[in-house]
């Protein structure tokens, strides 16, 4: 049997609310908006340019072993012609594209790197769809030594870490133009498979939860430089609730954004950005918490870095992705 200390057990219980609240077992993004290839390997190389993007985020600040995560992203097109106006058709291409990420919540650690592969095709002259798959590695790890064990037979009394390494497999769709997005996508769908380095004996087994999101949004051209933004997603996890995302944003010269977003049950969200220049934008958002973990949490906070590269045409906000 396994004792842990008090502030540990506290948060793993609270945790347990959470997850069954958010129907979470990835992690957390609050902007994902702007970078959707987070969750969909349709979306790689779907704009004009490299687009990297690093990301860190803190969640329920001021709560020992607290969630945190850290990703860097970057997908390019192929093969893919410019056209001469400024939201020209989407042509016949391939895209390529990598993530990794680390997210940590006390003991438990988990890693993954992925590569992706989608192509695109012009539906009409405005509407363009297209298809992905990505593949990769999952690596889940338990430090035993930040644990406290009563069992002298307990195997994990030996200390240090307990790996397992998992097959990930995900896929997705994505249909778009220059005023609307929708897409699907799954993650993990290989679930519960055996792991390549499963756990022995009594080791603990990490299995995988496979995970479904549909994404939409919609671009209101209120005046000539303001456009109106609102989204949702839907998550499912089963054998987890499902969980709704509603999110609104006012962006401004296709320069500045505000906005903001309500999780079901889990936060509300405010954010902003800055699109800098044809090299750099960043992004911020704070997630206010209104579960149960409010009373021993100070929020969370997020922000993102993007950088374009090899941006022939010099292009400021993303001409797909807003």
């Amino acid at each position: 049997m396994m004792q842990m200390k008090k502030p540990l057990f506290l948060f793993i219980l609270l945790m347990v609310i959470a997850v069954q609240a958010s129907a979470q077992q990835r992690p957390q993004y609050s902007q994902y908006l702007l970078n959707n290839f987070l969750l969909n390997p349709a979306l790689s190389g779907i704009e004009d340019y490299a687009d990297i993007r690093v990301s860190n985020r803190r969640q329920w600040m001021g709560l020992d072993g607290a969630p945190v995560t850290y990703y860097v992203t970057a997908n390019t097109p192929l093969n893919k012609g410019a056209g001469s106006t400024k939201y020209h058709k989407a042509l016949a291409h391939h895209g390529v594209g990598a993530s990794i990420y680390t997210d940590k919540t006390g003991p438990l650690r988990q890693t993954s790197i992925t590569g992706s592969y989608a192509y695109h095709m012009p539906l009409t002259n405005s509407i363009n769809a297209s298809a992905g798959v990505s593949a990769g590695l999952i690596r889940n790890s338990l430090n035993s030594s930040e644990l406290e064990l009563t069992n002298e037979n307990d195997p994990l009394l030996g200390g240090g870490s307990i790996n397992e390494n998992m097959l990930d497999l995900n896929i997705g769709f994505w249909v778009y133009s220059r005023d609307f997005s929708i897409g699907i996508a799954g993650a993990q769908l290989l679930g519960d498979a055996e792991g390549l380095s499963a756990g022995e004996n009594n080791d603990p087994n990490f299995d995988l939860q496979r995970h479904f999101f549909l994404t939409g949004s919609y671009r209101f051209s209120v005046t000539r430089d303001l456009d109106i933004i609102p989204s949702v997603m839907l998550k499912m996890a089963t054998p987890s609730p499902l969980a709704v995302d509603v999110s609104a944003r006012a962006l401004y010269d296709e320069r500045f954004y505000v906005g903001a977003s309500y999780r079901h049950k889990d936060a509300i969200v405010g954010m902003l950005g800055l699109f800098i220049s044809p090299t750099l934008d960043v992004g911020y958002s704070y997630d206010a918490t209104i579960s149960d973990l409010n009373r021993v949490s100070n929020g969370t906070h997020e922000i993102v870095v993007g950088i374009k590269l090899l941006n022939d045409r010099r292009i400021i906000c993303p001409q797909w992705i807003w």
